[in-house]
């Protein structure tokens, strides 16, 4: 196998195992901001805005295994 081609796969290797554990993490954090919601509906402003946040930090994760799967592939 060349190293073209293996380049490629590794990178296809980070950026989708990478992206898996946010993708998760964001339905579940949103799941139960949704259930939160549901119980206390007085509270979902709060709930909601801290939900952003969570969701913010979460998908820079993803973005940090996309950067990391692009440094794979170009170095």
């Amino acid at each position: 196998m060349e190293v073209e081609a293996m380049k490629a796969l590794a990178m296809a290797i980070a950026a989708g195992v990478g992206v898996l554990g946010p993708g998760i993490g964001i339905g579940i954090l949103a799941g139960k901001a949704l259930e939160a919601i549901g119980r206390n509906p007085e509270a979902a402003g709060k709930v909601q805005a801290t939900m952003f946040i969570g969701i913010a930090f979460v998908e820079a994760l993803a973005i940090f295994a996309l950067v990391v799967a692009f440094v794979i592939k170009f170095a």
